[in-house]
């Protein structure tokens, strides 16, 4: 920024005007006065949106929210005029220019290497790869929200972005192979620790009847094989079929499987043959239930 309206501007803004074909106008800094329209916007935004402050579990859920009040405002009929927002946005839709079919891409790519921890340090944090692909040399495409991991043209993970110095962004997922050839780490490991705090409690109560039906070492190798899970199915089904298995006082990971690609399993419809005489259909839902000692 130097004096006045002059700027100095970065690569990346100059792609992002030419993508879009604009020529920006910037201002005196302090003197508002000279965008008094944007201003204005500002502080309707911030009285109509931002009181009383609203309440969101992610960052996401809130601009969602904030999408969802800024939309509603195209209702809005201003002071002095004869239509709508969105009515005069349509009048002056025909003299814009085109948005091009391909949204502008601001990212950036660096080259990086896995550690001994499997993970890659980029910008002074550390995400994870799965750990057959530790110490190996990685590239990370880097998103405003996010960071993407490829080894040569294969993706390998995906992690929200990271903002602080010196945090780790670890997926239990990419050591849980390796915890399970050394069960004795379980407790200790970061990945683990750091996913014990968020995981429903019907994990440790499955993880306790594991470990004190077959012992500690076996029972967290097979409470392992359920973790597993999570790389192919879905947080919310692997938990219910958790919860199944512990009211119905199951004791292995093959049970808790079964309960789950059955409570995900649809029935194939199926009608009779004309004309042919048939016996009552039986009930086989009984089959599917599980108990007892497993």
């Amino acid at each position: 920024m130097l004096v006045g309206k002059d700027r100095i501007l970065q690569k990346e803004f100059k792609k992002f005007r030419a993508y879009y074909n604009f020529t920006p106008r910037f201002c005196t800094p302090g003197e508002g006065h000279e965008k008094g329209e944007v201003e204005g916007l500002v502080g309707y935004a911030r009285r109509n949106y931002m009181v009383p402050i609203p309440q969101a579990e992610t960052l996401e859920d809130l601009n969602r929210m904030l999408l969802q009040e800024c939309q509603a405002y195209g209702d809005h009929r201003i002071s002095g005029k004869e239509s709508s927002v969105n009515e005069m946005y349509e009048q002056e839709k025909h003299h814009l220019l085109d948005l091009p079919a391909i949204e502008f891409s601001n990212i950036q790519t660096v080259n990086g290497k896995s550690d001994k921890y499997s993970t890659v340090i980029i910008d002074k944090n550390r995400y994870s790869v799965p750990t057959e692909y530790a110490y190996l040399k990685i590239r990370a495409v880097l998103k405003v929200d996010g960071v993407d991991l490829y080894y040569g043209n294969k993706k390998m993970a995906e992690h929200p972005r990271l903002y602080n110095n010196n945090q780790w962004s670890l997926d239990p997922s990419h050591y849980l192979e390796l915890i399970g050839q050394r069960p004795r780490a379980f407790a200790s490991a970061r990945p683990i620790k750091q996913w014990r705090k968020t995981w429903p409690a019907s994990y440790e109560a499955l993880l306790a009847r594991f470990c004190a039906s077959k012992g500690e070492t076996k029972g967290i190798k097979d409470f392992i094989q359920v973790l597993l899970l999570h790389k192919k199915y879905n947080n919310q089904d692997i938990q219910a079929a958790i919860e199944k298995a512990l009211k119905a006082n199951v004791s292995c990971s093959d049970a808790v499987f079964q309960i789950l690609i059955n409570s995900l399993e649809q029935p194939t419809p199926f009608s009779s043959l004309p004309n042919w005489e048939i016996l009552p259909t039986p009930d086989i839902s009984v089959y599917s239930q599980i108990g007892g000692a497993i």
